[in-house]
């Protein structure tokens, strides 16, 4: 017999929160097109309420509670990530242009040569 724990599936309760978290996010989504001819602060409140309303709801539940530690857990993880800089980045960009060009160059050449092969030596079609 294995040791392992193992992961059960929510009950139905938990169910219910995470349709009604989807279901009040979808309706914030819709009011805020559906508000679309009110000014942009009902339309944006409009929206952010439907999502606090949603977080909320999937806060009570197992699920939900999950998924949002590994989100919160996600974000700090891409502050970890340390990004080049300017000049790195310049640098590289210009490796891959640099690469795109040389390769731009060698396919050229190549179906050239293949056309020369095919069509004047092979086939002896002059053009």
């Amino acid at each position: 017999m294995s040791n392992h724990s193992v992961q059960t599936v929510g009950n139905s309760g938990d169910k219910l929160k995470i349709a009604l978290a989807v279901a009040a996010a979808i309706a914030g989504v819709v009011g805020f097109y559906f508000l679309a001819d009110k000014p942009a602060v009902v339309r944006v409140a409009a929206l952010l309420a439907g999502l606090v309303v949603a977080v909320a709801c999937a806060w009570t539940s197992t699920t939900g509670r999950e998924f949002l530690l590994f989100a919160k857990e996600a974000v700090r993880e891409t502050k970890k990530v340390v990004w080049p800089t300017r000049k790195e980045a310049v640098q590289i960009t210009a490796i891959v242009f640099g690469f795109v060009v040389i390769m731009a160059i060698f396919l050229w050449g190549t179906d050239k040569l293949l056309e020369f092969l095919l069509y004047d030596v092979i086939l002896g079609w002059k053009k």
